[in-house]
C-alpha cells in the first residue's frame, strides 16, 4: 500500500515522503490517526509540495543555526554558581539550563537545552566544552568558563 507522510514518523520517513507500507499498517494506524494519505495521483503532486516546503523550511533552519554557530564558538561564556573551599568545589552542579540562562543573558541568543550535551557533571570551577547540535549538518562546541560567585 502506497502511502504518503503527513508528518514525520521516525524509522518510516519524512513528510512529504511517498512510502510503501504493509496494508494493515496503514489502514489501522497511519490513516486513522492522519498520519498519512492513499497515494492518489492529485495526492501524490499535493506531497511533492510538501516535500518542496520541507526543504525550504530545512535549508532556512540550517543557515539560523550555522549563524548561531558561528556566533557562539568565537566566545567564552561565564557561567556564576556557587563554590566552596580552595579547590573549588560547586554546591550542586551547573546543568545544560544554567549553560543556556548563560548564553542568554550573555550573547542574547536562546538556545534549547535538550540540544545541548555536557561531557559530565560540572562540578567544579573550570573551563568546559559544551556541545550543541541545532541542526543535523551542524554541531558545534560551545567553551564555558565556570566561576564561583
Amino acid at each position: 500500500m502506497k502511502i504518503i507522510l503527513r508528518s514525520d514518523i521516525r524509522g518510516l520517513g519524512k513528510r512529504g515522503d511517498i512510502v510503501e507500507v504493509a496494508k494493515g499498517h496503514g489502514r489501522n494506524y497511519l490513516l486513522p490517526r492522519g498520519l498519512g494519505l492513499n497515494a492518489s495521483e492529485g495526492a501524490v503532486s499535493q506531497a511533492a509540495s510538501m516535500r518542496r516546503r520541507r526543504d525550504l523550511r530545512d535549508a532556512a533552519d540550517r543557515d539560523s543555526a550555522q549563524t548561531v554557530a558561528s556566533t557562539l564558538v568565537a566566545k567564552v561564556i561565564e557561567v556564576k554558581a556557587k563554590a566552596a573551599g580552595a579547590e573549588g568545589r560547586l554546591f550542586g552542579s551547573v546543568t545544560a539550563a544554567d549553560v543556556v540562562t548563560a548564553v542568554l543573558a550573555q550573547t542574547g541568543i536562546e538556545l534549547d537545552r535538550k540540544k545541548l550535551t555536557l561531557p559530565e557533571h560540572l562540578k567544579t570551577v573550570g573551563e568546559y566544552s559544551v556541545v550543541a547540535k541545532l541542526h543535523n549538518d551542524v554541531q558545534f562546541a560551545i567553551n564555558i568558563n565556570v566561576v564561583a560567585k
